[in-house]
């Protein structure tokens, strides 16, 4: 594998490379049975990272963080260090479920709602019939030793954890040495995947403007979008700084 440049964002290295290369790059390392750890970040776990040095050391032990954020892009571009596009943490769930399907690979999942792991498994079921799914279990669990077990015994290619920043990380980083697969934080995918969410229509992703839909339909995001005006100032004094 050609070793892609990074580009650091307040410290944080974010690989600079496109969609489809990436998923190349992901598909080839578990035909390999590479372990795998992706991150996908936007600008608020950039600055939740800033806040928490072991969070950052954290996600600095991954094998590659993403810009998943039209936030990350635009603080590349600002810091004159521009990343080629951004790569969605929803967009690689599934081309990862299709090439999975294609080749019969197998899956586990952990996150969300009991009802919507359940309307998971059959979504999955239905629209990737050959992809195995190994097991599943919902994001309410104050122990790890039960899914840990299940998913050694499975040895599933991949696993995606959508429990949210940062307990999703973290349990990945505690359980990663179990199965070579790949493992991947997906934050609310499951939820989207499924329909509990409803993704922002394809016109307003090309203006990237998904965050802008997501406040629209649920409005107690707003507070959360706090965080962007803060995280673009302290991109700016690092291209000062710099």
């Amino acid at each position: 594998m050609t070793k892609q440049s990074k580009v650091s964002i307040l410290g944080i290295p974010f690989i600079n490379t496109t969609q489809s290369a990436f998923e190349q790059t992901l598909q080839q390392r578990i035909d390999q049975q590479q372990n795998t750890f992706v991150v996908t970040a936007n600008p608020e776990i950039v600055m939740y990272a800033r806040n928490h040095p072991e969070y950052t050391k954290l996600i600095k032990s991954a094998n590659f963080i993403v810009a998943d954020g039209i936030g990350i892009v635009i603080g590349a571009k600002l810091l004159k260090t521009p990343i080629e596009e951004r790569v969605t943490g929803y967009d690689l769930f599934e081309s990862l479920l299709s090439w999975g399907n294609q080749h019969q690979k197998s899956a586990y999942f952990v996150g969300a709602k009991p009802a919507v792991i359940q309307k998971l498994r059959e979504v999955v079921s239905r629209q990737f019939p050959d992809l195995v799914i190994a097991g599943t279990h919902d994001g309410y669990f104050d122990n790890d030793t039960q899914i840990v077990n299940d998913i050694r015994r499975t040895n599933p290619d991949m696993v995606f954890v959508a429990t949210g920043y940062p307990k999703q990380e973290e349990f990945i980083e505690r359980n990663r040495a179990v199965t070579n697969g790949l493992w991947m934080g997906i934050g609310g995918s499951f939820d989207v995947l499924t329909g509990t969410v409803k993704r922002a229509p394809a016109t307003w992703q090309k203006m990237r403007l998904e965050w802008l839909y997501r406040v629209m339909k649920e409005p107690a995001r707003i507070g959360r979008l706090m965080v962007l005006p803060k995280y673009l100032l302290q991109v700016l004094k690092q291209r000062f700084l710099n």
